[in-house]
């Protein structure tokens, strides 16, 4: 298959995607929700640590994916190498309705939202449009525009998104080592550390049940890693990328997990637990930072929080438009998301797509929490379908010779169908979302092959033909 996008990112662009992709808002926000549902300092630690690894599981697992499923998709075309079209297209069609574009929504609203600390006049109780059909608060205008703005730089070209993002993720990155140091040095407490952890549990009192909680809990810190297989969708655009996507997997993932692992200990190093749950509106590093510097401190988090939102949203619009423009190549989509400009060499009209679904979202749904549930319950599926999808790969091709430890495959999809169960269980009407959401693309996907226009990869020439465009892709076809 021709590959219709340039190889431009090196490996630390390749890193700086993964970093920049998973670190948003979540490190700040969902550990206050995450300590009110296991209720202790020590079950806080463990829901992140069993995050990071079973997003470190996952990466290393998928790097054989990688190295044996080379056209460009990602996730979305791993699933129709192991599976079939069908399966292909849920994925694709649940990252477009909700899974990417609600992720993109959500960390456009933390933007919106904490940058009303700074400037007051964003807020969401403040509305531009206020009638029973729509209302329209200055907090959802801004996530609107921030969501505009960063489809208009990454449509201009990779390069521009992804000098966007390295300034993004490095800033964010050394913010948070920044704000981890400072409050190792001034904020760490004797007496909190005490208080959070002696005598604070039980090993004998823990039970199943709690076990079960615990699973539940992890979908907060899972949904502020899940997006470390974004770097999967623009693997065409990766130089070397057989070495370098799964060498940005690894140490992206790792990179990410220690970070957050080191501010959750400071977290309950330097605050009571009581206090993190209680966090106002659920913002434990404005706690953290309040209790060092004062009232100065929540506009230094706000801030921070500011731009590593916007560049989560970076990320997740430059590489979730690449698999719409993929399943537009195989057919699954409208011809018009395959095109790719000539000047930028990006598909414009799948970024286009993209972002205003996403603002559909903004608009009727603009609601940080109450995306999360059911969009981790979404993405947990297929990555769990896609982790079982490895070794039904390798025994459709038992010639293959890049293969990667199958233990680290096993236990993510145990960690991931245990995950799935507990959310079900304790969280049934927001899985139940989930699953309909998926559900909706069953129909679809069959009124589509049915009658849908058959669909033809074409890139904007000069002096190329339409014509000559399509006998290419037909003789590639038929090969």
């Amino acid at each position: 298959m021709s590959n219709d996008l340039n190889k431009t990112l090196n490996l630390k662009d390749a890193i700086s995607v993964v970093v920049g992709s998973m670190i948003g808002c979540g490190i700040f926000i969902v550990s206050a929700d995450i300590s009110r549902q296991v209720g202790n300092a020590w079950s806080l630690l463990l829901v992140w640590l069993i995050a990071g690894l079973f997003s470190l599981f996952g990466a290393i697992a998928y790097a054989e994916p990688v190295l044996n499923i080379k056209e460009n998709g990602g996730q979305y075309m791993f699933l129709k190498r192991m599976y079939n079209d069908f399966v292909a297209f849920l994925y694709g069609w649940s990252l477009l309705l909700v899974i990417q574009t609600a992720t993109i929504g959500a960390v456009c609203i933390a933007v919106g939202k904490f940058a009303g600390i700074i400037l007051p006049q964003i807020s969401s109780s403040i509305y531009l449009i206020d009638t029973p059909i729509l209302k329209i608060s200055t907090q959802q205008l801004f996530a609107l525009f921030v969501c505009i703005l960063l489809t208009f730089i990454n449509s201009k070209g990779i390069k521009y998104g992804v000098i966007t993002q390295n300034i993004f993720t490095v800033t964010k990155v050394l913010s948070i080592v920044g704000i981890i140091i400072f409050g190792i040095l001034l904020g760490c407490s004797y007496d909190v550390i005490s208080s959070n952890f002696v005598n604070t549990i039980n090993i004998n009192d823990f039970n199943y049940s709690d076990l079960e909680i615990i699973a539940a809990a992890t979908v907060g810190a899972i949904f502020a890693m899940v997006t470390w297989n974004n770097i999967t969708f623009i693997s065409g655009e990766v130089k070397d990328s057989e070495k370098n996507v799964p060498l940005a997997l690894f140490w992206g993932v790792v990179i990410v997990m220690v970070l957050y692992l080191l501010i959750n200990v400071l977290y309950v190093f330097s605050i009571p637990i009581e206090q993190i749950k209680t966090a106002p509106e659920d913002i434990v590093a404005v706690v953290l930072m309040r209790n060092i510097t004062g009232e100065a401190g929540k506009l230094i988090i706000a801030i921070i929080i500011m731009i590593s939102a916007a560049g989560s949203a970076n990320g997740l619009i430059m590489t979730g438009a690449r698999v719409y423009y993929q399943m537009a190549k195989d057919k699954l989509l409208f011809e018009n998301l395959a095109r790719v400009n000539e000047k930028t060499n990006v598909p414009v009209n799948s970024l286009i797509l993209q972002c205003l679904w996403s603002c559909i979202l903004i608009l009727f749904c603009g609601n940080y929490s109450e995306l999360l549930d059911y969009v981790i319950y979404a993405a947990l599926i297929f990555y769990v379908l896609t982790s079982i999808g490895i070794f039904i790969y390798r025994l459709r091709h038992k010639e293959l010779n890049k293969k990667i430890n199958s233990l680290y495959g096993i236990f993510f999809t145990i960690i991931g169908s245990y995950i799935i169960y507990s959310l079900t269980l304790h969280k049934f009407v927001n899985s139940l979302k989930a699953i309909l959401i998926i559900a909706t693309g069953i129909p679809i996907y069959y009124i589509w092959s049915r009658y849908g226009k058959k669909s033809t990869c074409v890139k904007l020439k000069k002096n190329v033909s339409y014509t000559q465009e399509l006998s290419n892709e037909v003789s590639n076809d038929n090969r």
